[in-house]
C-alpha cells in the first residue's frame, strides 16, 4: 500500500513539473525561425508537447483523488464528470498533436504541409472534434477539477490555483507566443499537488 502510494506521489511530482516544462519547451521552440514548417524544430516541438500532454493524465487523477473523499454523492459524480471531460479533451489534444507530427514528417515543404492539413481537416468531424471543440474540453475539465479542490470547507488547494490556470490558458489562447508564460502559470497552480502527495492530508482554513 505504502509502496503504491509513494510511487503515485513520485509520478505526480514528475508530472506536475514535467508537463508544464515540456509545454514551455514547445512554446520556446515554436518561437525559433523555421520551426513552424517541416523540419527538426517542428518535430522536436510537437514531440515535446505530445509528451507534456501525456503527463497531464496523472495530474488529472491526482486532482480526482483529492476530491474523492469529500462532499456529497452528487459532488463526487460531478468531479467524476469533470475528470471524464478532462480526459476527453486530452485525447482530442493528443490526436491533434499526433496529426501535426505525422504531417510534419510527411510534408516536403510548407506548401505541402498546408495541403496535407487541408486534406485531414476536410474529413467530416475532424476539424470540430480534434481542432476546435475537443481540445477545449481539456481546459474545461482541468479548471473544473481545480475549482472543486479549492472551494468549500474541506478545500485542499488555494483559490489561486484555478485562477492561475485560467490566466495561463487565456494568455496562450490570445497569443501562442505566451505558451511559456502559460506553462509557468500551470506549474505554480499545480505545485501544491506535490506537497499534498495526491492525497487529501490537509484542510486549508
Amino acid at each position: 500500500m505504502n509502496t503504491a502510494r509513494n510511487t503515485g506521489t513520485r509520478l505526480t511530482a514528475y508530472a506536475v513539473v514535467g508537463a508544464p516544462a515540456l509545454m514551455a519547451l514547445y512554446g520556446g521552440i515554436r518561437l525559433v525561425p523555421g520551426s513552424r514548417e517541416p523540419g527538426l524544430g517542428w518535430t522536436a516541438g510537437h514531440t515535446a508537447m505530445f509528451a507534456g500532454l501525456l503527463l497531464f493524465a496523472p495530474v488529472f487523477l491526482a486532482l480526482r483523488r483529492l476530491i474523492a473523499p469529500r462532499g456529497t454523492t452528487a459532488g463526487r459524480m460531478a468531479a467524476g464528470t469533470a475528470l471524464g471531460v478532462a480526459f476527453a479533451g486530452l485525447a482530442a489534444s493528443l490526436v491533434q498533436i499526433g496529426i501535426d507530427l505525422v504531417v510534419g514528417l510527411m510534408a516536403a515543404d510548407k506548401a505541402d504541409q498546408s495541403r496535407l492539413f487541408e486534406r485531414v481537416q476536410a474529413v467530416p468531424g475532424v476539424l470540430a472534434a480534434v481542432y476546435k471543440v475537443g481540445p477545449l474540453l481539456f481546459y474545461v475539465g482541468l479548471l473544473a477539477l481545480l475549482v472543486a479542490a479549492s472551494v468549500g470547507a474541506a478545500r485542499t488547494l488555494r483559490w489561486w490555483s484555478p485562477v492561475l490556470m485560467l490566466v495561463g490558458t487565456v494568455a496562450s489562447a490570445a497569443d501562442l507566443a505566451m505558451i511559456p508564460v502559460a506553462a509557468a502559470c500551470y506549474l505554480v497552480a499545480l505545485a501544491p499537488l506535490v506537497r499534498l502527495g495526491a492525497a487529501p492530508r490537509t484542510v486549508l482554513v
